[in-house]
């Protein structure tokens, strides 16, 4: 995936990283590939997708843990372990995070936790 942007995202409530390196989709063609030419993510990895209330997982060769983020950076919705062919919505969403499958329960993560969002390169 071609990006320019990595960002750290931090559970600020739970004081856990959910992902040290999260790709940023936020142009027409980064949002419509998302993870559907990847085998996988590494622990650490992760997907931004924004502006986003929806996904799917239809092409897909993994599952996935998914956050939904709102505009105050709070978790409105967590979906585990989503498996191939699925669909995912939030309506009061403005950002989805894309995570190895597992990763929001390692990190104690549920609705409501506040989230930070930190830039890490161009």
């Amino acid at each position: 995936m071609a990006t320019d942007s990595i960002y750290h995202v931090e559970n600020l409530t739970r004081q856990q990283p959910l992902a040290t390196q999260a790709l940023l989709a936020n142009e027409s063609r980064t949002r419509r590939e998302g993870l559907l030419k990847r085998s996988g993510l590494e622990p650490g990895e992760g997907l931004l997708i924004t502006p986003c209330e929806a996904i799917h997982t239809f092409g897909m060769k993994f599952a996935i843990d998914v956050v939904f983020i709102g505009k105050d950076r709070k978790v409105r919705k967590l979906m585990h372990a989503v498996p191939r062919n699925r669909i995912g919505f939030c309506f009061s969403s403005e950002i989805v995070l894309e995570l190895p499958a597992g990763a929001a329960q390692q990190t104690g993560t549920v609705v409501g936790d506040q989230l930070e969002l930190r830039k890490l390169s161009k």
